[in-house]
């Protein structure tokens, strides 16, 4: 058992490094990386719909024998991030308290989302560990493939929402420390890990949905060049058939 708690927890250690791939950007002039933002914000919106659509939802109708409950837990979802964000402006809008680089509200809904993505893929590793050791090595190269373009793109969007790039990093590496909570919920209570991953499948994608179709899409519509515009949705097509790619390998 020892042996598996290592290995479950060094794959996630793996997959939160890659939370920092943000680091490389820190190469780049600020007129160039402002340049990337809408790219990288087209790319998460992608993989935001991509993971949702090909990896969440199908998961979560295959766990439930009724599709009704997935479909609820999935408008709970959407709703509740409606509520947050509605709370957010709210809060926004009665601080007195003038800050030169606000943050828009996305910034703080993608972290949110982001950690419970991450709880997630904690959840699968340490199941495929406790499986065998073969599909916990495999789930986590998979994991590992669809983190990193995601991580990249969630980078973007945190820039993009007013973080300074080293914030973004912080957070964005604390939102995928979330992957330890799931983890250890499995290795310790294996069952009640089994549970809750079913219900947050379809709760994550409800998030998902809400975030990129609600936040990120209107934050590409504010580009009005014609020839970037097109490279952003180049950049969402190319999200959605990065997860779409790793549906297929997962099945090969």
């Amino acid at each position: 058992m020892i042996k598996i708690w290592i290995q479950a927890l060094v794959s996630v250690s793996l997959v939160s490094i890659i939370s920092l791939v943000g680091v490389f950007f820190l190469l780049l002039k600020k007129e160039k990386l402002k340049h990337l933002q809408l790219i990288l914000v087209g790319l998460a919106t992608g993989g935001l719909l991509g993971g949702a659509f090909f990896h969440l939802l199908p998961e979560s109708y295959e766990s439930y024998s009724s599709s009704g409950t997935p479909s609820v837990l999935l408008l709970i979802g959407f709703l509740l991030f409606f509520i947050l964000e509605r709370f957010l402006h709210w809060h926004h809008d009665h601080n007195t308290i003038y800050y030169p680089n606000e943050i828009k509200p996305f910034g703080p809904i993608n972290l949110i989302a982001d950690g419970f993505h991450n709880f997630l893929d904690g959840l699968l590793i340490a199941s495929a560990f406790l499986y065998s050791t073969e599909t916990g090595i495999v789930t986590t190269f998979i994991v590992l493939l669809h983190e990193l373009p995601q991580e990249i793109g969630d980078f973007g969007v945190l820039i993009h929402a007013g973080y300074s790039i080293r914030r973004a990093l912080i957070f964005n590496f604390l939102s995928a420390c979330t992957a330890y909570l799931g983890a250890l919920t499995v290795l310790i209570f294996s069952q009640a890990g089994e549970i809750l991953s079913r219900a947050v499948l379809p709760f994550a994608a409800g998030g998902f949905i809400y975030l990129a179709a609600a936040d990120l899409i209107p934050e590409l519509h504010t580009e009005k060049a014609a020839k970037r515009s097109f490279v952003q949705f180049i950049a969402l097509l190319t999200g959605i058939l990065l997860l779409y790619l790793i549906v297929i390998i997962d099945i090969s």
